[in-house]
């Protein structure tokens, strides 16, 4: 992926028609999160799949993932406090904050509405935390947080 500038990485940018700072991959994330202290992962993702599939390991970075569902299962409905759930950890909406969700789709949705209420740097993580499937329909071997080999645990 381009980088704009050394802690900004993004191939999007400001000014442009996306609605949100633009998308990043998952290897320029972890180095944003790793040279930029104030940089904030929000994983948006639903609890079954946090509990089940896993979720970034920051440890090593001395960070941790904020964990926020923008979809709440097994409805799927729109979690109604996900605006403020993210602004109650995340108050400086200059912080560079990079949502992730299994593939990309819901995590853009939720950085456009982060851009909305104001926040002027909300990277969605493309490939998300298990990437598009693989020949076998199966997730998490081509692309992805996991398929690239970051640091991940499983509830």
């Amino acid at each position: 992926m381009n980088q704009t500038s050394t802690s900004e990485p993004a191939t999007g940018r400001r000014g442009d028609k996306k609605g949100y700072a633009g998308d990043v991959d998952v290897v320029a994330v972890w180095a944003a999160l790793r040279e930029n202290q104030a940089a904030v992962l929000v994983d948006v993702r639903t609890k079954a799949e946090w509990n089940f599939v896993g979720i970034p390991d920051l440890s090593d970075v001395g960070k941790k993932p904020k964990l926020v569902e923008w979809q709440s299962y097994p409805t799927m409905e729109m979690n109604g406090s996900f605006i403020n759930a993210v602004t109650a950890e995340i108050p400086d909406k200059s912080t560079s904050i990079y949502l992730l969700c299994r593939s990309g789709a819901r995590s853009k949705a939720a950085a456009i509405a982060m851009t909305e209420i104001g926040y002027n740097a909300c990277f969605n993580v493309s490939d998300g935390f298990e990437g598009a499937h693989d020949v076998q329909q199966h997730r998490g071997q081509t692309s992805g947080w996991k398929a690239q080999g970051l640091p991940w645990v499983q509830g």
